[in-house]
């Protein structure tokens, strides 16, 4: 199975999506690190990427859920998804689930201000909730909603996809 883990920058994708990977023994997957350069360059610059931008990222993670599943192995993937279109590419099998990390702006700027070393701008946010597609009642998505601890959030990721510690 692949959990993706998404939402708009800030929502605790990585943090959660780590924590999740670490209770279940599997692989974690850092969408951020699937950008060409040229796409962390505009983001750092404070311009929103484009659909353009976004497609070949899409492909090359599109292809690492595809080897995962291939290899029969289990993996959290981080990625932001912000649109159906995005998920639809992403979603190659019955076994990629997703996991949508809902919160209002406040609560997630607050979050993505108090974050280091990241090189997504802060300033980048409100394009972020633009883009934002909230997942349709048939498209098949679990959401989570933020304003609790991480270790409560994968609780209820793990609660709700029936998945069990690796203990």
């Amino acid at each position: 199975m692949i959990v993706v883990i998404y939402g708009v920058s800030g929502a605790g994708k990585t943090t959660v999506g780590k924590l999740l990977a670490e209770e279940l023994g599997w692989r974690f997957v850092e969408a951020d690190d699937f950008h060409p350069r040229a796409n962390i360059d505009k983001m750092r610059r404070e311009i929103p990427l484009t659909d353009e931008d976004r497609w070949p990222w899409l492909e090359r993670l599109r292809e690492q859920i595809k080897k995962c599943i291939e290899a029969h192995r289990n993996a959290v993937l981080a990625c932001s998804a912000l649109k159906c279109a995005y998920r639809e590419r992403l979603r190659v099998s019955d076994e990629v689930k997703f996991v949508f990390l809902r919160g209002d702006y406040a609560l997630i700027e607050k979050q993505l201000r108090q974050r280091r070393g990241h090189f997504m701008n802060p300033e980048l946010l409100r394009s972020q909730f633009a883009d934002l597609e909230e997942p349709k009642p048939d498209e098949d998505v679990i959401t989570a909603e933020l304003g609790c601890t991480p270790e409560e959030l994968v609780e209820e990721i793990k609660t709700k996809l029936h998945l069990a510690s690796k203990d």
